[in-house]
């Protein structure tokens, strides 16, 4: 896509997903979120801090990796309709570019951080093309199908007790004994890690918690879900024809903001007490309370912007969202140095507050790096590279004079 044919409001919601992203995944960088309650409880601001988790839980927890996963298939669409359009074969180099994006994953998933959704979201994405041709009808009843079969699948798993990431969780056990990683030193051991070749030992095994975690989520059913639901919104145009939609979104907004909010609210307790209510139930309230809230996000986003389309937060967001991938994986590398023992070693003593501050921090520089970048620059570094082995060619990615 040429710089002239860029959405401002795409640019910018991603841009927002990428700062929600970071709120979502620096507790795990510093790592608040593997410590004891009694560590938890030892450090600074600790009483603001159940608050924050509290609160990300409620506004963060699955919202913003729904709007990327919207975004993500709101892309196939434009990728499909710009190489038709000069003639391409849209599919050949749509394989190409998410077998770059699985190979992309796949380092940063082994490399810097375990928490990576890049090698999912390409392997994923490699089954949108059979979906193309499905009418909109069934493909947004597909969609809602794959949304909803993680709270069937929860349902089954609690009543006949079976627990489908068992294999994978003997197979991190495994790993951990290897290289001497227990539930004593497990949250301290990338802080305490004195080189690259501990925290790699981490990453292997993290590798594994990653998969736990995509078969305990039923991730990779969410995600597809959401893919199509993108895929029918880009195929639809819709980010062009806001106006058009606007009482549509006005819906969207006001209903999934009462819904989504308000049960939240529930399944932030689920969440923080142990899931009291059962696994399904907790599931029902995943289901029912994120998505609702994050499509309301997108709703209230895109009313906003119909509003005050010069209102300088689309362009500032924009420039950050124009480098999502560059971003993202920079968030990554941010945090290996401000909280790993490699670096600053900040983990494992910072509240979750200051975490979050820090994020605020991160994503300030990256905004301003973002803009200046793009200032002489078409496209972020990352997305420059993916994009010439895409394409298999060299392509100048300074801007002309």
């Amino acid at each position: 896509m040429r710089p002239s044919e860029r959405f401002v409001i795409l640019d910018a919601l991603r841009g927002f997903a990428i700062l929600g992203i970071a709120l979502a995944n620096f507790p795990e960088f510093s790592p608040y979120a593997f410590l004891s309650a009694e560590d938890t409880a030892a450090l600074p601001a600790s009483g603001a801090d159940r608050w924050i988790r509290y609160g990300l839980y409620v506004l963060v927890d699955g919202k913003f990796y729904t709007l990327f996963s919207l975004l993500f298939g709101i892309g196939f669409s434009i990728i499909l309709h710009n190489v038709a359009r000069k003639g391409g074969n849209a599919i050949r180099l749509f394989f190409r570019r998410m077998g770059l994006l699985a190979l992309i994953g796949f380092l940063h998933l082994m490399g810097i951080w375990s928490g990576d959704i890049l090698l999912l979201y390409a392997l994923l994405g490699m089954c949108l093309p059979p979906f193309r041709k499905l009418s909109d009808r069934w493909l947004l009843g597909v969609a809602a199908a794959l949304l909803f079969l993680p709270v069937c699948i929860d349902f089954v798993c609690e009543i006949t007790r079976t627990d489908l990431s068992a294999p994978v969780v003997q197979l991190q056990q495994v790993y951990c004994a290897r290289f001497g990683i227990t539930d004593e030193n497990f949250a301290y051991w990338l802080h305490d890690a004195s080189n690259y070749r501990e925290v790699f030992q981490f990453l292997i095994q993290g590798a594994v918690v990653r998969l736990q975690e995509f078969i305990d989520g039923n991730r990779y059913f969410k995600v597809m879900g959401l893919f199509l639901i993108g895929y029918y919104l880009g195929r639809q145009r819709l980010y062009a024809r806001l106006e058009e939609k606007k009482h549509e979104l006005k819906e969207i907004f006001r209903i999934g903001a009462l819904v989504g909010l308000s049960l939240s609210l529930l399944y932030a307790w689920s969440a923080l007490n142990g899931q009291p209510w059962g696994l399904s139930i907790h599931s029902l309230l995943y289901f029912l309370s994120v998505y609702p809230l994050a499509f309301s996000y997108v709703a209230g986003f895109c009313l906003l912007f119909l509003r005050r389309p010069r209102l300088p937060l689309f362009q500032w967001l924009a420039a950050p969202g124009r480098m999502a991938l560059s971003n993202y994986i920079g968030q990554s590398v941010a945090g290996m140095g401000i909280f790993y023992g490699i670096g600053l070693g900040l983990g494992a003593h910072t509240s979750l507050l200051f975490t979050e501050v820090i994020v605020l921090a991160v994503f300030l520089f990256q905004q301003a790096f973002s803009q200046r970048w793009l200032t002489f620059f078409r496209f972020g570094p990352l997305e420059w590279i993916w994009r010439m082995l895409t394409y298999g060619h060299w392509i100048d990615c300074r801007k002309p004079k």
